[in-house]
Parts: structure tokens; sequence; C-alpha cells
């Protein structure tokens, strides 16, 4: 087990991360955050991913109480991209394309409240995109359960602690 003293950092969920850059933030929650970081890193157009924790009830979480269920926290990837090269729609693509969006509270081997599939939306347009494409993705039967991913507000982002950031790329995994 790892022990890490340090806390998270807290940050107010930007639409525009950086408003005179043009880059875009969306955040997402699909399971284990390694492998979701790892897999936005790839997508061309991201320019930053991080991992943290959104949606839950107390103020800079630690790993180890996410992970007691006790804070509702998501473990959640924050994607930095430019719109000009890639879209949030493909974006919602890569999400659902890499996880299973029909379990609840599980992905995997990983089972937790802190696994949960969601979109945490940044503004109007984020939040209409995500309900479109997963009405689209279910009216297709594209899975053979129905979605069961939450689509909701951002709150608060509270970065992970540094041993979990780029995780796979530090220790040599990919998911290929």
């Amino acid at each position: 087990m790892l022990v890490c003293s340090q806390t998270a950092e807290a940050k107010t969920p930007p639409a525009i991360s950086a408003a005179n850059s043009g880059l875009k933030t969306a955040y997402f929650g699909a399971g284990c955050f390694w492998k979701v970081q790892y897999i936005f890193s790839k997508v061309p157009g991201v320019v930053k991913t991080k991992v943290g924790y959104s949606g839950g009830t107390i103020k800079n979480p630690t790993y180890e109480q996410v992970c007691s269920h006790a804070t509702k926290h998501v473990e959640t990837v924050e994607v930095e991209y430019d719109p000009k090269k890639t879209t949030f729609k493909q974006l919602l693509q890569v999400f659902w394309s890499n996880h299973d969006p029909t379990t609840l509270n599980r992905q995997g081997p990983d089972i937790g409240d802190q696994y949960r599939s969601v979109v945490f939306y940044t503004d109007e347009s984020q939040k209409e995109e995500a309900i479109q494409l997963k009405k689209q993705l279910n009216d297709a039967h594209r899975f053979s359960k129905p979605i069961v991913t939450a689509i909701e507000p951002a709150s608060k982002f509270y970065d992970a602690e540094d041993y979990h950031q780029d995780y796979f790329k530090k220790h040599g995994q990919t998911c290929e």
C-alpha cells in the first residue's frame, strides 16, 4: 500500500483553462485514473492531462480518503485540449470507447463509487453534447446494456498525489 501525506490542491474547473491560449478543459471519470490519463494523453490535440478527484464532499481529499468511500469523490482526469485540433465530441467518443459505461461503480476489477463513469461538464455546450452522444449510443444499442454514465456539473478538482500523475508513463506501462 502506498502512503502519502500530501494533500490535494483544489482548482475551480474553468470552461476555458487559459483564456488567452484558447485551450479548453474537460473532466472524465472512467475507472482507475492511471489508464484513463494514459489514453487521453495519446489523443491528438490534447495538450495536458492530470489526475485528481472530483464530485466529492470534502476539501483536499487524499487517495486513502477517496478509497474509503466516505468522500464520494471520483477518480477523475483533467484533459486540457486545443479545440482547433480536437473537439469535445471526439473526447467523448474516446471516453465511451475506452471503458464500460454500463457498469455502475466499477470498471473491471476496480469496485467502488470512486470508479464510477461520469462526465463532469464545464459549460452548457459540453452538457448538451454529452447528453446527446449518450442518447445516440443508447439508441444505437452500441452496448449490450444501457449506459449508466452520469453527466454532472464540474465542481472543484483536486490534484491527486504526485505518485499518481502519469503513472503508466513513469512505470513503463501501456494500454495498447
